[in-house]
């Protein structure tokens, strides 16, 4: 990419921002894109949660070249920190645990031959007092003597008739509720949708009506003499009120099955009538918001300007980025009263690229993740249906952003287990973008080769150790205090020598720093400060012939100090050296550059501007001293973003390889790092590539941590003590033999035994509340399939998700 003018001279200075000066954008930039994660079927339009009985299709993934107004007006309902919120709609109430298939098919049919046996006894007379109800309530001369007489009368026959009409019903309804007849049709014929549904429901009412007209079932009979009963006998004189009980006989038996099988609904769908089901559930929410009409600027009087966006969103000249970057830019316009009216003539100039990222850019070059940048998140994978996760996130997307960033990311996994591709990589990708809506500043530190992105998709890439590199790293985090550069120094180079205090390593460090600086205008070169370090008298003679010079009497005392310190036992110096050496190599020769006319990229900078800085490290041939740079970034970026005022851009430092990188100061830095909108990611192979003592501290200093599948039980002990436990139901079963007392039973128990083989037993079951660990060492060792992560997540502002079982499709 264009070096801005300083080809030549590698970085720039903190209080500009770095990058090229493209020309203006585009008319037309893109609408919402696609992953660029290979090749999409066009038919798909959203991804939908996998099916569950009775679940809704949410559009849980924006459209593939969508118009940007249909995206704006998604609905984004707040949800549990993680959930993927774009176009969310919840999962049905969870069902109880129901009986098995067997069960169900079995019960059905004992309670059918049930029915049908008490039917035909009914029916043949061989129940005793069948008509005594209705003997009750009917004048005595209908009926023959005796309990069991038959009628006398015609109105005696009628009224059995109708009576035994109520009695199927009454038979009919409790036959399908002990037989749970209506779980077995919603299992077996409802679910399975539409034409079954409806194919099923027509067979069944052709067999009905067939049963209904040969009188098998009591249905026309008893009309036909409740009818006559009220309207008397005279009305069958007509052939054409016959034919119209019939008819209205043949409509009310096929309703039931109408409805069950929502014929109105698969006619209506087969002319074209009805949306499709999966647009229902996101067209009327969108349909009743108004975000695309930017309500926020017609609120405050700009209507003009709000007329502006409108058209450019439905004509499609703005894309998302655009969208977010104009709604921050308002947000802080709006607490700046003078910038207001700038802003709004900007807008009218220039449409969708006003208030432009300082790079020009609308856009990354390419995407591998799915985003939506109206909230921040990125899309990195599927919450698994298995029993760990609670019920209302099995199938949901889990997303990540600054909200959760904040609180700081670390992730263990061996090699290959996809912490890069699938975790890393969307996390920059995602605060990229944030930075070109102007809310974000990020730093990507990873091994030359990593798949951290393109380089067109930074404004800043430093190649340590590459010579067509065109931008360079300050060692002293563009600090001018010699005793904070100090600081920051003596822990990149020895935070991790245990047996070295870095307080006193840093006090060294200022003894030289602060003369050198004094004498000359800038802070020492690595040569430089290696003979200083080394005691090289040359090198001593000279900076004190330059401070006695320039008068500065209070720097030669911390020279003289320091001479005197020189050599005495546990003197860090020699150490202090040997970590510069790493970095006084031929590779790194014109890299650290300190002079008056270097201009390395300082860490400040991401402070002040929404950058997007990546940094490649020669770990091939430099492995310590790769480390070393990575343990440096990672002090410089906690001390710099704790000491900023302005806290409105978040910053997130990116560490595709953290080993060895983590000291006890920078956990305590990490630890603050919640507090000024800042946050770490932070990736290892095996916890064990941080010092013992601060595994504990590490754990607890993050919000978010995630276990990739591959680790090993003691990795998996450490996050399973951090996670914590659960109090979760247990059922205990305790089979006891049977011993029977009795001669006949005996001799069942032994037939029994004789036929299946086993003892007759009776089971004792204790059902108790327990205390366990949410995830164990063994599970997440070897439970954890492959492509899959245990992620935990946390809030700044406290809100936490448990331990989730994840899919990563990042």
């Amino acid at each position: 990419m264009d070096d801005d003018g300083t080809r030549g001279v590698r970085g720039s200075s903190a209080d500009r921002v770095p990058g090229p000066v493209l020309p203006p954008p585009p008319t037309t930039p893109p609408r919402v894109p696609a992953p660029a994660a290979g090749p999409r079927p066009a038919a798909t339009p959203v991804e939908q949660r996998p099916t569950r009985p009775g679940s809704a299709s949410p559009a849980e993934q924006p459209v593939p070249g969508a118009p940007v107004d249909a995206w704006l007006r998604t609905p984004r309902p707040p949800q549990e920190p993680g959930v993927w919120r774009y176009g969310y709609t919840p999962p049905p109430p969870e069902e109880p645990e129901g009986v098995s298939n067997r069960s169900l098919l079995v019960g059905a049919l004992i309670s059918l031959l049930s029915a049908l046996l008490l039917w035909s006894l009914w029916r043949n007379g061989y129940l005793p007092y069948r008509l005594v109800p209705l003997k009750l309530f009917t004048p005595g001369e209908w009926w023959n003597p005796g309990t069991s007489g038959g009628p006398r009368t015609i109105e005696g026959s009628d009224a059995l008739t109708v009576y035994e009409a109520i009695l199927f019903g009454l038979l009919a309804y409790g036959c399908g509720r002990i037989g749970n007849f209506s779980e077995l049709f919603r299992r077996h014929v409802a679910d399975r949708g539409q034409p079954f549904l409806a194919l099923a429901a027509a067979a069944a009412a052709g067999l009905t009506q067939l049963l209904v007209w040969k009188e098998a079932l009591p249905v026309v009979r008893p009309v036909l003499v409740l009818v006559a009963s009220v309207a008397g006998g005279e009305i069958y004189q007509s052939q054409t009120v016959v034919n119209v009980i019939y008819a209205v006989i043949a409509a009310a038996v096929l309703y039931p099955y109408a409805r069950l099988g929502r014929w109105r609904e698969l006619i209506a769908a087969r002319r074209g009538t009805a949306a499709p089901a999966g647009d229902g559930t996101a067209a009327t929410p969108a349909a009743a918001t108004s975000a695309d009409q930017w309500p926020e600027l017609r609120t405050a009087g700009w209507t003009d300007a709000a007329d502006t966006l409108t058209a450019e969103v439905r004509t499609g000249r703005m894309n998302d980025v655009d969208v977010a970057r104009l709604r921050h830019a308002w947000a802080l316009a709006t607490r700046r009263p003078d910038r207001l009216a700038p802003l709004a003539e900007a807008v009218l100039r220039t449409g969708g690229a006003a208030a432009l990222h300082p790079s020009g850019h609308r856009d990354l070059p390419r995407r591998g993740a799915r985003h939506d940048v109206l909230t921040g998140q990125v899309r990195i994978g599927r919450c698994a249906d298995d029993p760990h996760n609670p019920y209302v996130r099995r199938g949901t997307g889990l997303a990540l952003e600054p909200a959760l960033l904040g609180t700081s990311l670390l992730a263990v996994g061996p090699p290959g287990a996809g912490k890069t591709a699938r975790l890393i990589r969307p996390v920059v990708e995602a605060l990229a973008l944030r930075a070109l809506a102007g809310q974000a500043a990020v730093l990507a530190v990873g091994g030359a080769g990593a798949p951290l992105g393109p380089d067109d998709a930074f404004d800043v890439v430093v190649r340590l150790g590459h010579p067509g590199s065109a931008h360079d790293i300050d060692l002293y985090g563009g600090t001018t205090d010699p005793d904070e550069a100090a600081a920051v120094l003596a822990e990149g180079l020895v935070g991790d020598v245990g047996s070295l205090d870095s307080r006193r390593a840093a006090t060294v460090l200022a003894q030289l720093l602060g003369p050198y600086r004094a004498a000359h205008g800038h802070f020492p070169s690595v040569p430089e400060l290696r003979e200083l370090l080394d005691g090289t008298p040359a090198a001593l003679a000279g900076l004190r012939a330059s401070l006695e010079a320039a008068g500065h009497h209070a720097m030669l005392r911390e020279l003289d100090a320091r001479s005197r310190q020189a050599g005495g036992p546990g003197d860090p110096a020699p150490a202090l050296a040997d970590r510069v050496a790493l970095l006084d190599r031929p590779a790194f020769t014109g890299f650290f550059a300190t002079g008056p006319d270097a201009r390395p990229f300082s860490l400040r900078a991401l402070g002040q501007h929404p950058l997007r800085v990546r940094v490649d490290l020669p770990e091939r041939g430099h492995a310590e001293a790769s480390r070393l740079l990575t343990r440096l970034l990672l002090a410089q970026f906690t001390a710099i973003t704790a000491a900023r005022t302005d806290t409105t851009l978040f910053a997130c430092l990116v560490l595709d390889d953290a080993t060895h990188a983590v000291t006890a100061e920078t956990v305590r830095g990490i630890r603050r790092l919640r507090s000024v909108n800042a946050g770490a990611v932070l990736a290892l192979r095996t916890v064990d590539d941080v010092p013992e003592p601060l595994h504990t501290p590490l754990l607890g200093a993050v919000g978010c941590t995630a276990a990739f599948s591959g680790i090993t039980t003691w990795d998996g002990k450490r996050f399973a003590e951090a996670w914590g436990k659960e109090w979760v139901e247990t059922r205990e079963v305790a089979q006891h033999t049977v011993f029977a007392d009795q001669p006949f039973t005996r001799a069942l128990h032994a037939l029994r035994k004789l036929v299946t083989g086993k003892a007759v037993t009776t089971d004792a079951v204790t059902v108790r509340q327990v205390e366990r660990e949410r995830w164990s060492a063994s599970e997440l060792a070897y439970a954890v399939p492959a492509g899959h992560a245990v992620i935990r997540l946390a809030t700044v502002e406290g809100e936490h998700a448990p331990p989730l079982l994840v899919h990563l499709d990042g």
